[in-house]
């Protein structure tokens, strides 16, 4: 069992997540009174650094008191961002080695924006426009094929239009687009984005966009025109789907 304390941080394990990675020291020592979620963020940082460690080195490598360690180690490893292994050495008490998990990588920086932009300046370099529109093609045939799983698993194929929307904005809520459909009193369907998951690279690459346009089109069966663009300064991306003649 990893060791206990009294009075161990009463946050959820979501609020710890959250706040982790927030302002603070990223090495060296932490200030004397560090908050929570400071001596939170300094913890993982230390760890991602260095490899495991014990409460006592963490504590002294952050000059930070061990009791207080040990109370963010509980809260961190109750939000599944920290584990810990025991290491036996001899006669005494076995030493318990914190490290982070692969859940909290995505609490560290990262540049997928930037690295998918420089991919697509890379792809138009060896091929032109007419490579990265190939290659959006090719990803928006993957995802059709993904997204009319995800659909038909959870509405009949002769479903009405508007509960086949409504599983696609759940399926693009899931993604971070905060999405929604809106089905008006005359009958008009909309589905509505709140929020571009891929802002930056939308606002470099046409195709992207225009290949997600396609994409709703292929796996609702139906004919979408795009109403307002987040890439294009609207707050959010509408898309209008209606049956496809002859449906």
């Amino acid at each position: 069992m990893p060791e206990t304390v009294p009075n161990a941080d009463s946050e959820s394990c979501d609020s710890v997540a959250v706040s982790a990675i927030g302002r603070g020291p990223t090495n060296g020592a932490a200030s004397s009174a560090p908050s929570p979620s400071t001596l939170r963020r300094a913890i993982l940082v230390n760890l991602r650094r260095r490899g495991p460690m014990s409460p006592d080195v963490l504590a002294a490598h952050l000059g930070a008191s061990r009791t207080g360690v040990l109370q963010q180690l509980h809260a961190l490893e109750q939000a599944g961002l920290v584990g810990h292994s025991i290491e036996r050495h001899g006669v005494g008490r076995p030493r318990h080695l914190y490290d982070v998990t692969g859940d909290a990588q995505d609490l560290f920086p990262a540049d997928y924006d930037g690295f998918a932009a420089a991919l697509l300046d890379a792809i138009a370099a060896v091929g032109g426009q007419d490579l990265v529109d190939e290659v959006f093609a090719a990803r928006r045939r993957q995802m059709s094929t993904r997204l009319g799983e995800r659909l038909a698993a959870r509405v009949a194929p002769n479903a009405p239009l508007a509960d086949r929307v409504r599983e696609l904005a759940v399926i693009q809520d899931g993604a971070g687009y905060l999405a929604e459909t809106i089905v008006a009193a005359d009958g008009s369907i909309r589905l509505r984005e709140h929020n571009c998951a891929i802002f930056h690279l939308a606002r470099e690459a046409d195709s992207c966009c225009e290949a997600e346009l396609a994409l709703f089109g292929d796996v609702l069966g139906a004919d979408v025109v795009r109403e307002t663009h987040i890439a294009s300064g609207d707050r959010s991306c509408t898309y209008r789907v209606e049956p496809r003649a002859g449906d």
